[in-house]
């Protein structure tokens, strides 16, 4: 009788909990409404079956608890239950799937009008690379990191040349514009997250990622690595700055270019990176995909 009050108890303050906690989702800043709706349709699905099977579960402890004179009764088939239970499983499941599978399929077609932007991770920064006037990112890869050249771009690349880079500083993103988030990482697995933009996605050794959002809030809003990624993984921190175009085109203005990097190089440092692009001649670089 006792275990039946508290299993009862745990359901009603478990309720009460989620609606009175202070503790939910942040407010949206992307057009990434449909992951919510997603998120929401598993909530609400899981929570109804947690109330159901444990209220089941105290009503059966208080009812069949032992008494003297009754006896309980041993059933080991029932096969309408299990076709029952086995049915309702199936629309729960469907029911949580479909929703997500559809904002997936979203999450991945990249909008033609899309601008472009790459993260790249490493332990413990984030760094930025915008294409330049000819709207390309540069081909690019972990051989040709040098001091100097640190996102490993390839210095034989005419597309990357006009490339902005942005070294351990913040992402500025023009408001109401698609963007294309292009990741790589140089060491270990990390995963580029915006809680406001309800996307992330991981960034995986060797091969490039990506997803698009659209940020519909001006702002800062903060970037975390929602992957573990060694000991200075709650310090791996950036910031996202969305603004309107004028203001995000000049910024932009004010970045160095790749070409104006290999400009400033020394003799010395040139040739370490045209150096790294000779011996990787045959290897595959990263790109976009």
């Amino acid at each position: 009788m006792p275990l039946a009050i508290v299993i009862a108890a745990l359901v009603v303050g478990s309720v009460l909990f989620h609606l009175v906690s202070p503790w939910w989702q942040t407010p949206i800043a992307s057009n990434w409404a449909s992951i919510d709706s997603a998120l929401d349709v598993t909530l609400w699905i899981c929570g109804l079956a947690f109330v159901v099977l444990n209220l089941f579960l105290a009503n059966a402890v208080w009812r069949y608890r032992h008494r003297p004179g009754h006896k309980a009764h041993y059933e080991p088939e029932n096969a309408a239950l299990e076709k029952r239970l086995t049915f309702w499983t199936g629309i729960g499941i469907i029911g949580m799937l479909a929703p997500g599978l559809a904002a997936w399929d979203k999450y991945v077609t990249v909008p033609e009008d899309a601008a472009l932007v790459e993260a790249v991770g490493q332990q413990w920064q984030w760094s930025f690379r915008y294409p330049g006037p000819d709207g390309v990112l540069g081909a690019a890869g972990v051989m040709h990191i040098t001091p100097e050249n640190t996102l490993g771009l390839d210095p034989t690349d005419p597309f990357g040349r006009d490339d902005i880079l942005v070294e351990a500083g913040d992402m500025h993103l023009p408001v109401d514009q698609p963007v294309k988030m292009v990741l790589r990482s140089k060491d270990v697995l990390h995963d580029f997250y915006v809680p406001e933009f309800r996307a992330k996605m991981d960034l995986v050794p060797g091969i490039v990622t990506y997803f698009w959002m659209t940020p519909t809030v001006a702002g800062d809003f903060e970037i975390l690595c929602a992957e573990l990624c060694g000991v200075g993984h709650h310090e791996m921190r950036g910031k996202v700055v969305v603004e309107d175009r004028a203001a995000f085109d000049a910024w932009q203005a004010e970045q160095i270019t790749f070409g104006e990097v290999l400009a400033q190089a020394s003799p010395a440092s040139r040739y370490a990176m045209f150096a790294t692009a000779d011996v990787c001649i045959g290897t595959s670089n990263w790109s976009n995909p």
